[in-house]
């Protein structure tokens, strides 16, 4: 592997809170956790234990079918950067969206982007 090649991985479905320091001890660059479903309870223990790794904690669930509006992700992203630094933020959805229809996943991708401009103060072009 080269050593500009960035490792991600992805971590779901658990009681991520006992094994946090083991978490950040991995070599990973980011680890994108499911988060949205729990109320982003995980951020707590990221704060707690001061997670050193990038993160992307989900910004909403994927499983519900439904397109989260532009000012939901907003919220959310509101909430992760009071216990996240910009810098180490990542902005995804939870998990794959292999379970959303091509329209589904489209729309909320469209409003995934729009919320982070909007935070970041991009204007649209």
């Amino acid at each position: 592997m080269k050593p500009e090649t960035q490792i991600h991985t992805h971590m779901c479905y658990s009681e991520f809170t006992d094994i946090i320091p083991a978490i950040d001890a991995m070599d990973a660059d980011v680890i994108t956790f499911e988060a949205s479903r729990s109320d982003l309870q995980i951020l707590d223990s990221l704060k707690k234990f001061n997670f050193k790794t990038e993160v992307g904690p989900g910004v909403y669930d994927i499983h519900s079918p439904r397109v989260p509006s532009v000012e939901e992700i907003v919220t959310a992203l509101s909430k992760m950067r009071q216990k996240v630094s910009d810098d180490k933020l990542w902005v995804n959805p939870d998990c794959g969206l292999k379970t959303r229809g091509d329209n589904e996943t489209k729309a909320s991708l469209i409003n995934l982007v729009e919320a982070t401009r909007q935070l970041r103060g991009e204007k649209i072009s």
